[in-house]
């Protein structure tokens, strides 16, 4: 018998691997504070560190304001819980499927998301509300993103910049190409939404259609509690940088992705939960202005219509292989 091979790694480099596990378990941790964030705002209940610096629940807050105004803060929230859910499903896709076969864009579009996302925390310094539970998340969640991305930047050949100015994909059909272009401009669209939001939290926090559905002018809201308007503002940045975070996300995956079925459903995958929880939280509270949501009409029609020509796409080729091989 051949004599057995000693392993020699140590525990925390077996841990570490070639890092996509770590990549792979910021994303599920990422979805899984999306859900978290959805289904306590379904509950109707703050979270301790809001009460603690509102000194008041949701239904104090809501019987010295206005209904509304309670309904406004839990539809941030639903809509940043959607946002983290696509990230996540996005970053396990991407070491799963990209990084595993060494796609050096793969890599540079999980720097470029994560950079957006974790940077936009910071953004708490221009409302100053420092959100606790988020700042521990961060803290705990950052050295994982790190240690899976120095580890995995061994899969790929070259880590040049260069290489992401040409496509890396040849499309296969007219449909695959005209998916393509819709898509990349509902990501541009998510970018400059995404920036706005965000600026607006950091800056004046409202615009005129929140005001109208809320029902109370922003000054009188400083008089009740000082942290109130701060604590929008928050839950306005925060899904300001993660719809950035997603706009990087789908334009290199856009760019670079191959073609395949994987890539049809991890790109259906995230902009089912991203609108569903965007659109339909406005529908649930009462908050139809189409003025104000108009751009998110314009960026679901973009996405159905792409993302079902690259179905089709996929599907074409996927017949014309087995026509082939049979």
């Amino acid at each position: 018998m051949p004599a057995s091979t000693t392993d020699n790694r140590s525990l925390v480099e077996a841990f570490l691997g070639d890092g996509r596990f770590l990549i792979s378990l910021t994303g599920m941790a990422l979805l899984g504070s999306g859900v978290f964030a959805i289904f306590q705002s379904l509950g109707g209940q703050l979270l301790p560190h809001d009460v603690h610096a509102l000194g008041m629940d949701a239904a104090t807050l809501s019987q010295h304001t206005t209904p509304n105004l309670v309904r406004f803060m839990f539809h941030d929230r639903v809509a940043f819980g959607g946002t983290l859910i696509a990230i996540g499903l996005a970053y396990w896709w991407l070491a799963e499927f990209a990084l595993g076969g060494g796609a050096t864009w793969a890599w540079w579009t999980l720097a470029f998301s994560g950079a957006c996302g974790f940077a936009s925390f910071l953004a708490y310094l221009g409302y100053g509300y420092l959100d606790t539970w988020h700042g521990i998340a961060t803290l705990l969640l950052l050295p994982v993103y790190v240690a899976g991305m120095w580890r995995s930047s061994r899969l790929v050949s070259t880590l040049n910049l260069r290489s992401l100015l040409t496509a890396s994909y040849q499309a296969s059909s007219g449909a695959e190409s005209a998916g393509r272009k819709l898509l990349l401009l509902c990501a541009v669209g998510l970018l400059g939404a995404g920036l706005a939001i965000l600026v607006v939290g950091m800056t004046f926090v409202f615009v005129p259609q929140d005001v109208a559905f809320i029902g109370i002018q922003p000054g009188k809201l400083h008089t009740l509690s000082p942290a109130l308007v701060p604590v929008l503002a928050h839950d306005r940045a925060g899904f300001g940088g993660g719809l950035f975070s997603l706009g990087v996300i789908l334009a290199m995956i856009m760019r670079h992705a191959p073609i395949s079925r994987n890539l049809v459903e991890i790109v259906s995958a995230m902009g089912v939960c991203g609108f569903a929880a965007a659109l339909g939280v406005h529908f649930a509270i009462g908050y139809t202005d189409f003025l104000h949501l108009s751009p998110a009409y314009a960026g679901f029609v973009l996405f159905a219509v792409g993302t079902a020509l690259l179905a089709r796409s996929a599907f074409s080729s996927a017949l014309r292989q087995r026509t082939a091989a049979g």
